[in-house]
């Protein structure tokens, strides 16, 4: 039997080129990707931003760096259009946009954090390796530390903006029993980005955040002190499947649901831990339920973070479901009826995630 390589099909000269272009991108993005973290370190896209144009000698003397390293970080940045040059001045900026992206923590489309995302998985992909040949998983809390508090900065921005303007908003009567005072549980809590947020917006509330990563309580509860919302929040060390019921109003699990190995059993567990009339909200990155309709940028991403992390930690636990972080709604919706819930609905979406509605 020959093989492809035996007996090759015809090479179009003009496809092949298009997708080496494609690769040198990509290969740059690699690189560059290291180059963010260094940036973001040292607050070289911060100060950029502040200067408005910069030469490498002023860049270095604004954040004490080195003349030389900052003028070849640069360029790099520059080759790749993550900064912008000015051949006339020979100097460096930040385009409003690229600023949005690297420089401003409080936009909507910082990214700079994914980069700690993709550092973690490089330095994990020899235990993802062997998963690959055991069929075992890797649990969230074997990773690289880089992963938690990547994490949190990465999802963060999408919740500053959407959580309390929109995603609250979209579920049946929700805000009117926040306002009033309700009873909240963010399980799968992390560094508590969603929950501080909430316990701001709705002081009469009361908010318990739950994860069974003991650094990122620990995390959460320093980020609680810190935001002025301790009195309001209690973060306790708990799994999805045993987080203690107090009669929740809301319940909330942020892009945590497909990390699960018995989702289903934590449906269950939510059914039993809510109020009478309370709401299981349940945000997920987007995803629709064919494959051939996530073959874009979003599923690039989404699909590569699931390889890495969201399946691994899956498997890693008991029953081991994998729905994966593209699981799309029909299948989502399969695990929560499932677990005892009658009415399920998609509330809201944004270009990366779908915000879903489930009750009793």
């Amino acid at each position: 039997m020959q093989t492809a390589l035996e007996n090759p099909q015809p090479i179009d000269e003009a496809k092949l080129n298009q997708f080496v272009g494609r690769m040198l991108g990509d290969m740059g993005a690699s690189l560059n990707g290291a180059l963010v973290l260094i940036g973001d370190r040292l607050g070289l896209y911060k100060a950029l931003a502040k200067l408005g144009r910069a030469n490498a000698a002023g860049l270095a003397k604004a954040t004490g760096t080195a003349e030389r390293y900052v003028r070849e970080w640069l360029s790099a940045q520059a080759a790749h259009g993550y900064i912008t040059y000015d051949k006339a001045t020979q100097t460096f900026s930040l385009s409003p946009e690229q600023a949005m992206v690297f420089a401003n923590e409080e936009s909507p489309v910082f990214l700079a954090g994914f980069f700690d995302v993709a550092a973690s998985a490089y330095r994990d992909e020899p235990k993802i390796t062997d998963a690959f040949k055991s069929g075992r998983g890797v649990g969230w809390h074997e990773h690289h530390r880089c992963l938690f508090c990547g994490t949190e900065r990465f999802f963060r921005p999408g919740y500053n903006h959407n959580l309390i303007g929109s995603w609250l908003p979209a579920l049946d009567g929700v805000v009117a029993k926040l306002e009033r005072g309700a009873v909240v549980a963010d399980v799968g809590c992390g560094h508590g980005a969603s929950t501080i947020l909430m316990a701001k917006a709705y002081p009469k509330s009361q908010f318990y955040g739950f994860d069974y990563h003991a650094p990122s309580i620990e995390a959460a509860h320093d980020a609680a002190a810190a935001a002025g919302v301790a009195d309001r929040i209690s973060f306790e060390i708990a799994a999805a499947k045993d987080f203690p019921a107090h009669g929740y109003d809301l319940v909330c699990f942020f892009d945590c649901l497909h990390d699960m190995g018995d989702p289903a059993g934590a449906a269950a567990h939510v059914r039993k831990t809510l109020a009478r009339d309370g709401t299981w909200m349940i945000v997920e990155p987007f995803a629709h339920d064919r494959l051939e309709d996530n073959l874009n940028p979003v599923g690039s991403v989404y699909y590569a973070a699931s390889t890495m992390i969201c399946t691994p930690a899956s498997l890693a636990q008991e029953v081991g479901l994998a729905l994966g972080a593209q699981a799309g709604e029909a299948r989502l919706k399969e695990v929560v009826t499932k677990g005892g819930f009658t009415r399920f609905r998609r509330a809201t979406e944004t270009p990366f995630n779908l915000v879903l509605e489930a009750r009793p």
